[in-house]
């Protein structure tokens, strides 16, 4: 059996010029992530990142806590969707530094963009997301022989594709009971947290879920 563990990447910078940066906050989630790994000498087989700047400083941070790597494979299939081009089409102009304020839009333009009825109008398209997402999940799991772990260093929103599929059934495609799963998970998963899949003879399972009990209670946030 082999695991995958997915790891969402530190708190970005909202509000800046540049989200694509890791906060204070951020690094100091990403080290005691490694920290936790020291403590437990794990260290993983494979660690692999998606090309955005807040993944590469995530994994850097993780993996130089927890103790001598042989560093990190990029593989864009774990970016994720773009969703200043989501909001925008949305809510054509908005700027918020309110975090409360940015949610209440951002989920109502992710919901659009998931409907399919506005292709034209994103970068992205929802179905062009999911199925990068799933093709990087196949490749690693598929790369992995028995007993080998991996950690991804990604965003939360592949990381609730992944989960949703598994829970759904993991079927060839992507499926309405994912689709209706996704946007559940999308909205709670944790900074630096970790959702654990494990893969063998069976299939492929979801074991675990936005764990997050090497961050202390202040360096928990979801944005």
């Amino acid at each position: 059996m082999s695991a995958i563990y997915l790891v969402r990447h530190g708190q970005a910078s909202f509000g800046a010029d540049d989200y694509d940066q890791l906060s204070e906050r951020g690094y100091a989630q990403a080290t005691a992530l490694g920290q936790s790994w020291e403590a437990s000498a794990f260290l993983p087989a494979h660690a692999v990142a998606g090309s955005m700047k807040r993944h590469a400083q995530t994994a850097i941070a993780a993996l130089d806590a927890a103790g001598p790597s042989d560093g990190y494979d990029v593989d864009g299939g774990w970016d994720e969707f773009p969703h200043e081009s989501v909001v925008e089409a949305y809510a054509p102009g908005f700027v918020s530094e309110d975090p409360k304020e940015f949610q209440r839009i951002f989920v109502s333009a992710v919901g659009r963009w998931a409907g399919g009825e506005h292709d034209d109008e994103y970068l992205e398209p929802y179905a062009h997301f999911t199925a990068r997402v799933l093709g990087a999940f196949d490749r690693l799991a598929d790369s992995l022989g028995s007993g080998e772990s991996a950690v991804v260093f990604t965003s939360g929103g592949p990381l609730a594709v992944v989960a949703a599929h598994l829970l759904a059934g993991d079927a060839p495609e992507w499926t309405p009971q994912a689709h209706a799963l996704w946007p559940r998970l999308n909205t709670v998963t944790i900074n630096a947290g970790v959702t654990t899949v494990v893969t063998g003879s069976s299939g492929r399972t979801l074991l675990s879920f936005n764990e997050h009990t090497h961050l202390p209670p202040d360096l928990v946030t979801y944005r």
